[in-house]
């Protein structure tokens, strides 16, 4: 009976986009009419981050709260072998949560390859690295579609991410076809938030990207080899993160803040 009372108070939903960044979508608004809408709905800033704009790292601060020097979690491999969630000595929100008998899911994080998802059975595409068009195209339908169904449930919290924005700028970045895919993704934006009214009633939104995206070379940090096995890059991670808010009345500055914001309402019963 207590569970269901929390559920009737709302799902926070966390909708990450990896590598989304404001240097595409600012200049693009008029033909991104989904983020157009959110922003215009919600609170937007920029959190320019102060740690290494590293996706593993990134990720895994936000949905814990601690700082790298923390977490100490650097890069999907280490000493040759790829990082597990066990390797990772800290709890995660979801952890959290779910230990207090909150309906908790998460889908295709990705502060480990491959993505990792909790109380959800998904398998992600390309191993949680999609390289091509075809690849990027099933990530998008499927965690799309996922999302959807896990929303239906009405969790307290659902926390989805996709992955291939950050490859598809890695290697087309300064191409018409970059905003191609913001396209693609203002679409699904639209089918996940505004097409189901999952703003309607009491619910919480966060759409967040871990970092944002300049040409190869302009960051202050260089997070990648300009010539890998897949081709030469053109574009690499910069400093600058995407966010948006609705009906989230906390000051996020940081990537942790978000841990913190999901834990303050999860704290007073209000999702």
């Amino acid at each position: 009976m207590i569970h269901t009372m929390l559920r009737n108070k709302g799902t926070f939903l966390v909708l990450g986009i990896d590598a989304a960044t404001w240097s595409v979508i600012t200049p693009n608004l008029s033909k991104l009419k989904n983020f157009k809408r959110l922003i215009d709905l919600g609170k937007n800033k920029t959190i320019t981050l102060k740690e290494k704009p590293i996706s593993a790292s990134v990720w895994c601060g936000m949905f814990s709260g601690k700082l790298p020097a923390e977490h100490k979690h650097e890069s999907y491999v280490v000493n040759d072998e790829i990082v597990k969630r066990a390797d990772i000595k800290v709890d995660f929100i979801w952890d959290i949560l779910h230990a207090r008998g909150k309906n908790v899911k998460a889908l295709n994080v990705p502060f480990v390859v491959p993505p990792y998802s909790f109380n959800v059975d998904f398998k992600p595409i390309g191993f949680g690295l999609p390289t091509n068009e075809k690849e990027w195209e099933e990530e998008l339908e499927r965690v799309t579609e996922e999302t959807k169904f896990l929303m239906e449930e009405k969790p307290d919290l659902l926390i989805a991410v996709y992955t291939l924005l950050d490859r598809i700028q890695h290697f087309h970045w300064g191409e018409d076809y970059v905003l191609e895919w913001y396209r693609k993704m203002d679409d699904k934006i639209g089918e996940l938030i505004f097409d189901t009214g999952f703003l309607d009633g009491n619910n919480k939104l966060i759409v967040i990207s871990d970092h944002g995206f300049c040409s190869f070379g302009e960051a202050k940090v260089q997070t990648l080899p300009e010539h890998t096995d897949k081709g030469k890059l053109k574009g690499d991670h910069h400093e600058d993160a995407f966010l948006v808010t609705v009906n989230v009345d906390y000051d996020i500055e940081r990537p942790q803040d978000v841990f913190f914001a999901i834990n303050f309402f999860a704290s007073k019963n209000l999702y």
